[in-house]
């Protein structure tokens, strides 16, 4: 689980973990993004029994989870699963997620499904395709909407979420960890992808649950300039990476992404800053400017991942 001045979420997430059931073979390890409001102290404290990371900078998500995925083959983890912290998940979650490894010996990855924290019965994700052509994937299936039949069926998908995803220790070790480059967003599709090129299927488990705190009336993520800098400059980098096109081609899908950003900008009443991080992603995508965000950022309007 990934930290950064997060402490009262990632208390909550451990309580989750902590009512895991069937945990004999389960580490919890916490990774501390160099946070500023005692996160590591406080975990420490409320539970000895939890490994404490402290990297002493904000690594971004990729840099950060990587420290703890390092570290937890180092220790002999066959699979390591990335917990958001502000995700809970149900008692059941690991050990479902444990027999669907078991029935899939091909999956590299499984994807849990994730509920909204508020309401909790509508779903966040319950698997996703990629589209590479446009640079636009849609919404998560299921997204907003109450759970269903179409979204209990264990199938293959395209690509997992960060937020709640198990990697198998073969899939890390032939497709490589997370990008450090892309810093934070897109880097679980592009993960994702290059574990599946590597031979590795990615399996979506729909009885391995979390609930993610994210707002289902605001689009959460959507009214970040972090997220939306971040998505708008890796979308471009992934799909030119994954999905090479000849120049004039390759100039439309850039101008879908931003294009389909701008419209996330327009729907907020920030959308002035919102708009300018979307210039700046497209900006950087097309220098080649990726690690973390190097110019000066506006504030959020919203907590970035």
């Amino acid at each position: 689980m990934l930290s950064w001045n997060g402490r009262e979420d990632t208390l909550a997430c451990l309580e989750s973990l902590a009512r895991l059931r069937d945990d004999a073979d389960v580490a919890v390890l916490v990774v501390d993004n160099g946070s500023r409001d005692g996160t590591a102290a406080a975990v420490r404290a409320a539970h000895p029994g939890v490994t404490v990371i402290e990297n002493g900078a904000n690594l971004g998500f990729a840099g950060g989870n990587n420290a703890g995925i390092v570290h937890a083959l180092a220790h002999g983890a066959e699979w390591v699963v990335l917990v958001n912290n502000d995700a809970t998940l149900a008692p059941d979650a690991i050990a479902t997620m444990r027999d669907a490894a078991s029935r899939h010996p091909d999956a590299g990855v499984l994807a849990g499904k994730l509920f909204f924290a508020d309401p909790p019965d509508r779903i966040w994700f319950a698997g996703q395709r990629v589209s590479l052509l446009t640079g636009y994937s849609g919404v998560p299936d299921g997204h907003g909407r109450p759970d269903a039949p179409e979204f209990r069926v264990e199938r293959q998908v395209d690509r997992a979420v960060g937020a709640f995803m198990a990697v198998s220790r073969q899939a890390i070790e032939a497709a490589g960890p997370l990008d450090d480059d892309l810093f934070a967003y897109v880097e679980d599709v592009d993960w994702s992808l290059r574990i599946r090129r590597a031979g590795f299927s990615v399996w979506f488990v729909p009885e391995a649950i979390a609930h993610h705190r994210v707002s289902a009336s605001s689009g959460g993520e959507g009214g970040s300039t972090t997220a939306l800098y971040y998505g708008v400059r890796n979308t471009i980098v992934v799909c030119e990476r994954h999905r090479p096109l000849r120049s004039r081609l390759a100039a439309l899908r850039r101008v879908s992404i931003v294009a389909t950003f701008t419209l996330h900008a327009l729907r907020s009443p920030h959308r002035r800053a919102l708009l300018a991080a979307v210039r700046e992603g497209w900006r950087d995508a097309r220098e080649g400017r990726l690690g973390k965000r190097q110019r000066p950022s506006d504030t959020d309007v919203a907590s970035p991942r």
